[in-house]
């Protein structure tokens, strides 16, 4: 294939190296402000390492990306992970994802207390009036995002359909429809492939912005080539890691306990979040509004708005479900609820990022071994169409509870909640608003409606 044009006016030398201080620092300021969800995150990353920076070069950076997208866990948290590990080793790759995950874990521990202790006040009750209807529309365009990316044919439709009815109608398991999707997108992939490809999604390398610290011929450094024993130390380490904070909780509170429970809750659903944090929403709100009572649903859709105003990854809503169960269930005692919040609210977030954290620095040099395309992205492709059709049931469930605040039976139709819906749906997908502004004005709208 013919290489693009370099135009002449690009520097024509790299930057001069950085050092692991410098990168920390740049971490930290991303972790601070990458707001817009993963679209957003990725681009911003791509704009100061890639073009601005030059750290990495365009074909790199989207090897690494391709790589994060067929992972489960938040793509952006694992891309800034795998950068910071291919610059500055095991360290830089920990804290380059902690320091992602970080901020937005102090600001939701913040957040979530102003909730739990002042949400019956007038003014902050009104406020989350109108956020709500403004959350169910974020979920639609969600679903249309989703779908638009991967629904390009019949059977992708019919996989969308079928999830849809499993999870609506025959209630089954969210772990099961991702099983059955990548069960057959892998049988798919073989028999027709070309109804299992959607496309490079993320655009081609096709720009240049002058010579990179890691360029494309830049050869993969010691520490990131292939190596088993290496592979094998550092899997044995996130195995203890995550065996040894499993055996305290049990050892010290026992099995049943809310921390040990949460503790496994949110292990397998870091392991279930393949499509992005929409995805595995459904299942939390199973498991945490439902089985466990942690959470009620309407406190769901509130922990997903302050999600969405936060920066990190949307994954963070879980922190939010921790803090909110362990204050309310007042692990401590009545005289150390925020203590109780907090504390569960760190436990979920370690459980749910620690494998982002092995994934990375386990398949790195696996990925660095070949920059060729990946293979085998059938089954990644038939679990996304199958999360198209959780979603939008994910977008009934949250719909339901807000028109009908106090059940379909009862009666008593919210109206100004649906017209605030439909203005934030228009706003989002007509007039392509950002969701913090959409979010801040129906916000305001709902604090207007509910002044006395």
């Amino acid at each position: 294939m013919e290489q693009p044009a370099r135009p002449t006016a690009r520097p024509a030398a790299p930057p001069p190296p950085v050092s692991f201080w410098q990168a920390f620092a740049f971490w930290l300021r991303l972790g601070c402000v990458s707001f817009g969800g993963p679209a957003g995150q990725i681009a911003l990353m791509h704009q100061e390492l890639v073009e601005n920076r030059r750290w990495i070069s365009e074909r790199r950076f989207l090897h690494a990306l391709n790589y994060c997208m067929l992972l489960p866990g938040p793509e952006a948290q694992q891309l800034a992970t795998y950068i910071g590990w291919l610059m500055h080793r095991t360290w830089g790759g920990i804290v380059a994802g902690v320091l992602f995950v970080l901020p937005s874990l102090l600001i939701l521990i913040g957040l979530s207390w102003v909730y739990v202790a002042f949400g019956h006040v007038p003014v902050v009750a009104g406020l989350f009036y109108g956020i709500k209807p403004a959350v169910t529309a974020i979920v639609v365009q969600a679903t249309f995002r989703i779908g638009s990316r991967v629904l390009k044919n019949g059977i992708m439709w019919a996989i969308a359909a079928a999830s849809f009815v499993a999870i609506f109608a025959l209630k089954m398991a969210f772990p099961a429809i991702v099983a059955a999707a990548a069960a057959i997108g892998y049988i798919g992939g073989r028999v027709t492939p070309d109804k299992f490809w959607t496309g490079g999604g993320h655009g081609s390398a096709d720009r240049f912005y002058g010579p990179a610290l890691i360029d494309d011929d830049t050869p993969t450094p010691e520490h990131a080539r292939l190596l088993w024993a290496r592979l094998l130390k550092v899997t044995a380490v996130c195995g203890l890691l995550w065996a040894g904070t499993m055996g305290l909780l049990t050892a010290a509170y026992g099995w049943l306990h809310t921390f040990t429970q949460m503790g496994w809750f949110f292990t397998k659903a870091a392991l279930l979040t393949f499509g992005g944090a929409y995805a595995v929403l459904p299942y939390v709100y199973q498991g945490a509004a439902g089985y466990h009572g942690w959470v009620t649903p309407a406190q769901m859709i509130d922990g997903l708005a302050l999600g969405e105003t936060t920066p990190g990854p949307l994954i963070m809503v879980v922190a939010f479900v921790g803090f909110v169960g362990g204050y309310t269930k007042a692990l401590f005692g009545p005289e150390t609820l925020f203590l109780a919040g907090a504390v569960a609210a760190t436990l979920v977030t370690w459980f749910t990022f620690l494998p982002s954290f092995l994934f990375i620095l386990v398949g790195g040099p696996l990925v660095e071994s070949t920059h060729g395309d990946l293979k085998f992205t059938a089954p990644l492709t038939a679990v996304t169409a199958a999360v198209a059709g959780v979603v939008l049931n994910l977008a009934l469930f949250f719909g339901y509870h807000v028109l009908w605040p106090r059940g379909f039976a009862a009666g008593g139709f919210d109206w100004p909640s649906l017209a605030i819906a439909l203005a934030a749906a228009v706003a989002l997908l007509r007039f392509k608003r950002g969701v913090i502004e959409v979010i801040a004005a129906c916000a305001v709208v709902g604090l207007l409606l509910n002044i006395r």
